[in-house]
């Protein structure tokens, strides 16, 4: 029978394809309870008879054989009792603590309705309240006062074969401030979507949380994690919710010597891009036709306003008049050459302007094709803005992409009602869909970076990439734009419905695999010829695999009974 190893999560446990069955069967050491207290292993009342005696699991459970299909059920009906979103939260990552193949199977079961449960915008209220919430620990915590014990510190988690590490200091959580440690559920939650979205085994994502004190000690404490990570070249870092400052320090200190990205900066510019891409197929136009405003200046706007530079430029428009057509107000407003302070990164989008403080007056005096909001100033695209925008443009632009809802820049029923329907919209946070008076309904386009970073994530696994450049994500927008339908967008939906959400990662992560051996960067040895049919082969499934106790045989030549006659 034709077995191939498929990988081995830990020095107890590996997992291999059984091609005849079409199965995949785990051999482990463990056994009794660091079975079913095992997220990774437990199969609840899943486990057959065969296995519960094979694995000395035998009356540790209800003498009942169920499928994952009724647990599933009695998921959803537990979870319709929960009173609210934070019950349902805590509920949910219970269950991820004790069953991770259940967990999946619920998310994925209805990815649209689980997906602002398990991330924004719920998980911004668990990660304010995580102190009170808290049952068990998920992934590293290190602390300044660690260094020199990274490698150590890494050597206590349990699984050896760790391709995604999402790596946060809690600075910037959100829209919601500096919350420490509790920020610990974003880099969780960010990798529960890298495996309900992207097919990346949950074995293979580690969560670390670093508790420092100065921007010096959190750049010094990165710098160690990245050079004592044991995990290989090709193992993707991504930076999160780190302050604005020391996330372009990171990434541009970094981006090049690691397999590393930062999704506040890279994943949000290439989402954006995809819902402008998408856009413009409505509106008849290219890239370097509009001029676009930012409300905001930090780490979303910067890596949106380059990404759309570049866009612009394989258009062929120079990069300094692709500059010369975005905008930025940040608190201060309006960002022009001569205003004291400027960072590095906005003097790059400062102009020759006079001094405007408020946004409804750039607007006004700018008239742009394109508003995108960034900065989590709630209701900041006030009602004259839009009527404004309106105004301007026969089909305005406007992207509400702050999180989490509570901080939007205003609502899709607003932006709807006070264009008449002519508005382009796009949000971070969901919206319910818009029934205007004339019985048109819009369905609003959640510009989600989970469109983005589980794609990305798995390509690079799936290829090798060893640096991802900016390239990758100007490749992964186009590939999301492309797969939006005429009908979606006639429905207001400048993404693909979230309920395709794997489909799409895959898609994307099939691209980015093309796109790395077409530049010579894949360091997989062999070019596969149908590369969606080798992504998909390494995509996570939520069906229970089978189960093998360690054993093995020796050669038949030395297992030969010796026998006589009497």
């Amino acid at each position: 029978m034709a077995r191939r190893l498929v990988g081995r999560e830990s020095l107890e446990t590996e997992t291999q394809r059984c091609e005849e069955k079409g199965t995949t069967l785990v051999h482990t050491k463990k056994k009794g309870y660091e079975i079913i207290r095992n997220p990774l292993l437990n199969k609840g009342m899943a486990f057959t008879l065969g296995e519960r005696l094979q694995l000395g699991i035998h009356g540790l459970l209800p003498p009942c054989f169920v499928s994952q299909d009724v647990q599933l059920l009695r998921v959803l009906k537990n979870y319709d009792m929960k009173k609210d979103d934070l019950d349902r939260y805590v509920f949910l990552m219970g269950l991820q603590d004790r069953n991770e193949k259940l967990f999946y199977r619920v998310i994925m079961s209805n990815v649209e309705r689980f997906m602002p449960i398990i991330y924004t915008p719920t998980v911004g209220l668990a990660c304010q309240l995580y102190g009170h919430i808290f049952r068990r620990p998920r992934g590293l915590f290190i602390t300044i006062h660690d260094r020199g014990h990274i490698a150590a510190i890494l050597k206590n988690w349990p699984e050896i074969n760790v391709r995604v590490v999402c790596v946060t200091d809690g600075e910037r959580i959100l829209g919601l401030g500096d919350l420490g440690c509790h920020g610990m559920g974003i880099p969780v939650g960010k990798l529960a979507l890298y495996t309900a979205c992207g097919g990346v085994p949950p074995q293979q994502c580690l969560p670390v949380t670093l508790d420092v004190g100065t921007d010096n000690e959190v750049r010094k404490l990165v710098q160690l994690i990245l050079e004592q990570t044991k995990y290989g070249m090709d193992c993707l870092i991504q930076f999160e919710d780190f302050a604005n400052i020391n996330a372009f320090r990171m990434l541009n200190k970094y981006r090049n010597k690691f397999c590393t990205f930062n999704d506040d900066i890279q994943g949000t510019a290439a989402v954006a891009v995809a819902g402008l891409l998408a856009a413009l197929r409505i509106t008849k136009t290219k890239m370097c036709d509009h001029t676009i405003v930012f409300q905001g200046a930090g780490e979303a706007a910067m890596g949106i306003a380059e990404l759309v530079t570049m866009a612009m430029e394989k258009e062929g428009l120079p990069k300094e008049e692709g500059l010369k057509k975005i905008w930025m107000v940040d608190s201060k407003g309006l960002i022009v050459k001569g205003r004291d302070q400027l960072t590095h990164e906005k003097e790059r989008f400062a102009h020759e302007h006079q001094q405007m403080k408020k946004l409804e007056d750039v607007v006004r005096e700018l008239k742009p094709t394109v508003i995108i909001g960034v900065a989590a100033v709630s209701r900041a695209f006030t009602e004259q803005i839009i009527r404004d925008m309106a105004s301007f443009n026969e089909r305005p632009i406007i992207f509400a992409l702050s999180n989490p809802t509570s901080k939007a820049e205003c609502t899709a029923e607003q932006c709807y009602t006070l264009t008449e329907g002519r508005a382009i919209f796009a949000s971070g946070s969901p919206f319910d869909p818009v029934t205007l008076p004339d019985g048109r309904t819009f369905y609003p386009g959640q510009g989600n970076n989970s469109y983005i970073f589980p794609g990305v994530g798995l390509g690079v696994i799936a290829c090798g990439l060893q640096n991802i450049t900016e390239e990758v994500f100007l490749t992964a927008a186009e590939a999301l734009a492309n797969l939006v339908t005429d009908k979606d967008l006639a429905e207001g939906r400048l993404f693909p419905p979230l309920s395709s959400i794997r489909n799409t990662s895959l898609k994307l992560a099939a691209k980015i695999m093309e796109f790395a051996f077409e530049h010579n960067v894949a360091s997989l040895r062999s070019e596969p010829s149908d590369k969606e049919a080798h992504v998909r082969s390494l995509a996570y499934s939520t069906d229970y695999d089978e189960f093998v106790v360690d054993s093995y045989r020796w050669p038949e030549d030395c297992m030969t009974v010796q026998a006589c006659k009497l």
